[in-house]
């Protein structure tokens, strides 16, 4: 099935973003996007728009159409909206040693209660033995942490309500949120809008390799930022 953006949402997506709404739970991203209205907004289907340069895409099921996956450059940053789940990253953006990854998303509403988010560690991305650790939100206010190793999946943190996570039950407007991993000599720091949700050690989450984002089932996200900082 064609996953299409409404009309309605590319000409609110301006707004959505860069301006301070009023009343609770509507959270705005700094500084007006104005780009974003260099597109046409009369152009409903996303997956119209250009695909990030360099990036890669890798779905779940190995038989997923690429058409299935709207992602387009419209900055700041990007437009996703899915089919089935996948990975999204440039191979050239890597983390090694000591660093912090951090991600600024804005989740639009819809009915599915599926995860999204960042990834760390990833290697043999293309390949039968991909690996990389997830840290996933969830619109009802909960998170995960799981390793991927060729087709297996572990539960390294199962998914966990936490304060610091708004819920987006709302039919309307959309939700910020600042996902942070930052990687220390023995341990391995998961925050959501600069409170620390979780702790693991290193060695489970081997977060040397490249960073991207996962976007799980039919999900509507706009990413603004994906950023790599080291002492």
């Amino acid at each position: 099935m064609r996953r299409l953006l409404p009309a309605a949402a590319l000409l609110a997506l301006p707004a959505a973003l860069g301006a301070q709404a009023a009343g609770h739970g509507s959270h705005a991203a700094p500084g007006a996007p104005a780009a974003q209205q260099q597109h046409d907004p009369k152009t409903t289907d996303v997956r119209t728009f250009p695909r990030p340069q360099g990036w890669q895409v890798r779905f779940d099921r190995a038989d997923a159409a690429d058409s299935a996956l709207a992602f387009a450059d419209m900055a700041p940053g990007w437009h996703i909206t899915t089919g089935p789940s996948a990975i999204l990253f440039d191979s050239t953006r890597t983390a090694t040693g000591s660093f912090q990854v951090e991600s600024e998303l804005f989740l639009f509403p819809g009915q599915r209660n599926e995860g999204f988010g960042v990834f760390v560690g990833g290697r043999d991305l293309a390949g039968a033995g991909q690996q990389y650790t997830y840290f996933l939100l969830r619109k009802d206010g909960r998170f995960t942490v799981k390793r991927r190793d060729g087709a297996a999946a572990t539960e390294l943190v199962p998914w966990t309500a936490h304060a610091a996570i708004r819920a987006h039950d709302r039919a309307e407007g959309t939700e910020k949120y600042l996902l942070g991993v930052q990687a220390a000599a023995d341990s391995v720091h998961f925050s959501v809008d600069g409170t620390r949700v979780t702790s693991l050690p290193r060695a489970a989450v081997a977060p040397d390799g490249v960073v991207g984002l996962r976007v799980n089932h039919a999900l509507n996200l706009h990413v603004t930022s994906l950023e790599v900082k080291t002492p």
